[in-house]
């Protein structure tokens, strides 16, 4: 069982910009927004972007191999398995609409990108089962995760009793003939999108997720929520012809270097990084922060443990930027000032390499959040330009809608009404998929348009 989409990383949901206001006043926007008759049409992404990994071999290989050979609990796995053979998916349960739509278009990539024989069932047997089930059905099974995937099972009724059985348990396969993949079908488009990227990754590939990847959906940063150029590295080299189910750590490792010299030749001119592993008190430290089941104190106590443990590590990367990020976000509610340093310093580590651009974007609304706050709409705008075009390459929604919501109110701020009408406008099909429903979608144009001073004016 793999539990890669956990109820993790809140850290990173879109809510809560701040500082905080009294939201008892009515205003001109809110107004408005609640009086519409119906919000645009959702809008969804066309042709995928992905950028091409800048690694160096000598990294990927290290990489492949602590993912392939060992889970998320540090379990490790004695042989590499995969599906040998052309894979075939169905879908049953209860699919939203679009889920057709963004499955189509994710198996196209594993087929062109990852060089995977991969399709829709045509009525006969399928060896990944995708089943889409209300929210509640899998917090029942499983109460911490989103969505998962569940090895030699084709229903969630079965889930039950097999769970905790050789049927299920990953170590024992020797090859993949048969995964079941459970998504929510009552939670936003997004949300589905990105369950359905992650769960089916590692229904084809990678267990384990590692904390020292900048640019990938195998971390539970959950920054990355779509298949990276990284990822489908990953996985079109676990589908190489010079591997198969079966074979040892020793026995991948002697043959990666020629493997990826073939599939990945800019690799080999590059100069290795050899990020340090992650050690488990900062993993503990991050979870306990941004899990559930703790007070707020312990929370930021955590995180302000997690800062102290990448500074002792020396760490320059992404996981030193992530817990200044953390941090910045649990103290939101109670110290505004002290969060907006925390982002300052995340944006910090985030600007030392073009891996962490997604990052930059996350800090970038937060940071707008507050220039917005104070009625610097200059400010704002010079914040959020560089990102509108990130957060659409990486097909977030979500954060897409977000800055340019704030972008509309940095408008407005500068006295520019008619082009902040139209980029509002705009950002609500954006939204639809991002948040889901229509109530999300206004609560997160109210919750944006209360922050600027205009406001009070109205």
């Amino acid at each position: 069982m793999s539990l890669h989409r956990a109820i993790l990383p809140i850290c990173l949901m879109l809510g809560a910009c701040v500082p905080s206001l009294n939201t008892e006043t009515a205003t001109r926007a809110a107004f408005q927004m609640e009086n519409a008759a119906a919000l645009p049409p959702m809008k969804t992404f066309s042709a995928p972007r992905p950028v091409r990994p800048v690694q160096s071999n000598s990294d990927i290989a290290r990489d492949f191999l602590d993912l392939v050979f060992s889970m998320e609990s540090g379990r490790d796995l004695p042989v590499l398995t995969r599906f040998e053979g052309p894979i075939r998916v169905r879908v049953t349960g209860q699919p939203p609409a679009h889920l057709g739509l963004d499955l189509g278009r994710l198996l196209h990539r594993l087929r062109t990108e990852a060089g995977i024989d991969i399709d829709m069932a045509q009525g006969g047997a399928a060896q990944i089962t995708i089943q889409a089930i209300p929210r509640a059905e899998i917090r029942k099974a499983l109460p911490q995760a989103a969505c998962f995937v569940v090895p030699n099972i084709t229903d969630i009724s079965q889930y039950a009793l097999a769970r905790r059985t050789a049927r299920t348990d990953w170590a024992r396969l020797d090859s993949r003939s048969q995964i079941a993949v459970f998504l929510p079908s009552d939670a936003a488009p997004q949300e589905v999108r990105d369950c359905l990227h992650e769960e089916l990754a590692q229904a084809l590939g990678p267990l384990n997720d590692l904390y020292r990847l900048p640019d990938s959906v195998y971390n539970d940063d959950n920054v990355h929520t779509i298949l990276t150029g990284y990822d489908m590295l990953i996985l079109r080299a676990i589908y190489a012809p010079e591997l198969q189910s079966g074979m040892t750590r020793a026995q991948v490792a002697d043959r990666l270097p020629g493997l990826l010299a073939r599939m990945n030749p800019a690799g080999q001119n590059q100069a290795p990084t050899r990020l340090a592993n992650t050690p488990r008190p900062w993993v503990n430290a991050v979870q306990k922060a941004l899990g559930p089941g703790v007070t707020p104190i312990e929370r930021r106590a955590a995180a302000n443990e997690a800062i102290s443990i990448a500074r002792v590590m020396g760490w320059q990367d992404h996981r030193r930027g992530f817990s200044h990020y953390a941090l910045g976000r649990l103290l939101q509610p109670s110290d505004p000032a002290g969060a907006e340093a925390q982002f300052r310093e995340a944006d910090r580590y985030f600007a030392g390499s073009p891996d962490m651009a997604l990052h930059r974007a996350y800090v970038a609304s937060q940071l707008a959040a507050f220039a917005v706050a104070r009625g610097q709409g200059d400010v704002a705008l010079a914040l959020v330009a560089p990102h509108l075009d990130v957060a659409a390459r990486h097909e977030n929604a979500a954060l897409l809608a977000t800055l340019m919501l704030l972008r509309a109110e940095a408008l407005d701020l500068t006295n520019r009404g008619a082009e902040a009408q139209s980029v509002r406008m705009d950002s609500l099909g954006w939204a639809r998929y991002g948040f889901g429903a229509d109530w999300a979608v206004r609560a997160k144009q109210r919750e944006i348009s209360q922050l600027s001073p205009l406001r009070g004016r109205s």
